[in-house]
């Protein structure tokens, strides 16, 4: 069974202003969300649930104020849920 590892690039074109320098940490906190998320969430569910889940639970890995802010992309939100499903 392959190990889902994910991996979170924050879009390119999209400038952080000031704090543009916190880019690769921030990358980083949200993959190390996402990843424990994957460990989290009920691999027997639905793409539907699953996806559902693992965005709540990376979420909750974050601080408040970065989960509110967070807007994953939805196709890639469920490729990873869709691979959790095919490996789970």
């Amino acid at each position: 069974m392959d190990t889902v590892q994910p991996r979170i690039k924050l879009d390119p074109t999209t400038s952080l202003g000031p704090v543009e320098k916190l880019r690769e940490p921030l990358e980083d906190q949200l993959t190390s969300a996402l990843r424990n998320a994957v460990d989290k969430v009920d691999k027997t569910e639905s793409l539907e649930v699953v996806e559902e889940e693992l965005l709540e639970a990376t979420k909750a890995g974050l601080h408040p104020d970065i989960a509110e802010a967070i807007e994953p992309n939805p196709q890639q939100l469920r490729d990873v849920a869709a691979r959790i499903v095919e490996n789970g």
